[in-house]
């Protein structure tokens, strides 16, 4: 059973625990997740969830303030009005093609509109081809900038909403 919805607090916990228990490494997930979660209660950005026996195994996050973007650029990305940005899209490897990024995605471009939100951003890694072919599929054709991080050159498009 697959559920569709806005993610709670509780929900984002999950998700981030998760990624912390996965990266135990990497000590920047936990200040990750308290900005995270405090960017959703604050609803600089918004997160939809999808949800299979009640655990989110995807999500997807629209940043409405252009301060929560990690990107040099996020002048260009989201300006807090008719601009925002897509970011955190993705779902758990085994349950991949089967639909959910779409529904996710149609969650966000819905969101985006009932704030009168003109246009999505969206970044992906130059080396994520499957990425970038999926994003031009939902739209994301016009190119907006790329960027370097750490060592990564990211690619950012934009579609009219």
């Amino acid at each position: 059973m697959f559920n569709y919805r806005r993610a709670t607090i509780e929900d984002l916990e999950k998700i981030w625990n998760k990624d912390i228990q996965e990266n135990l490494n990497d000590k920047r997930y936990l200040k990750w997740k308290d900005e995270f979660i405090e960017a959703n209660k604050a609803e600089n950005i918004i997160t939809f969830v999808v949800l299979h026996n009640d655990e989110p195994i995807g999500q997807a996050s629209i940043v409405l303030n252009k301060n929560n973007i990690s990107a040099k650029c996020r002048d260009l990305l989201c300006d807090g009005k008719e601009k925002a940005y897509v970011s955190t899209l993705r779902i758990e490897k085994h349950f991949e093609g089967q639909g959910h990024i779409s529904k996710l995605m149609k969650m966000i471009e819905d969101f985006a509109k009932s704030k009168n939100i003109k246009s999505l951003t969206i970044g992906a890694e130059a080396k994520e081809s499957r990425n970038l072919a999926i994003y031009l599929h939902f739209g994301y054709m016009m190119f907006v900038t790329s960027e370097v991080d750490n060592g990564e050159l990211i690619l950012f498009y934009k579609k009219e909403i």
